[in-house]
């Protein structure tokens, strides 16, 4: 079973958020990457400002491409640029040194409308 932190909000493309801090990493659930298997690229999102739902970059594994979205508006304020050497740490570490890139976001309510950890778990089934 993927593990599920509780304190992160999820997106239904399996993006998470932590509404608890103002600057918070994005990145993509531990059932995402175990179904896009290994991460070989990722194509990190450009800093400035995203909308909620907003395509912001792709990641490629040997099984696929998949497009990555922002699960909250906000501005994008830094990348993971170890994924450039590493980008297996999103398969190793989704919630910790694998995030993606870290938003401020607009207004932390936003994230109330993304899914809990409970609800999360049975979107995945």
């Amino acid at each position: 079973m993927s593990t599920i932190p509780d304190q992160l909000r999820f997106s239904d493309s399996h993006e998470w958020v932590d509404p608890t801090q103002a600057i918070s990493p994005v990145g993509i659930t531990d059932h995402a990457q175990a179904e896009l298997t290994d991460v070989v690229f990722v194509d990190l999102p450009k800093l400035g400002a995203v909308k909620a739902g907003q395509q912001v970059c792709v990641i490629e594994s040997v099984k696929a491409a998949s497009d990555i979205y922002s699960p909250v508006s906000g501005e994008i304020v830094e990348v993971n640029e170890a994924l450039n050497a590493n980008p297996a740490l999103i398969n190793t570490a989704p919630y910790t040194d694998g995030w993606i890139f870290k938003i401020k976001l607009a207004d932390p309510a936003e994230s109330a409308s993304l899914m809990d950890a409970v609800a999360y778990k049975t979107h995945i089934g």
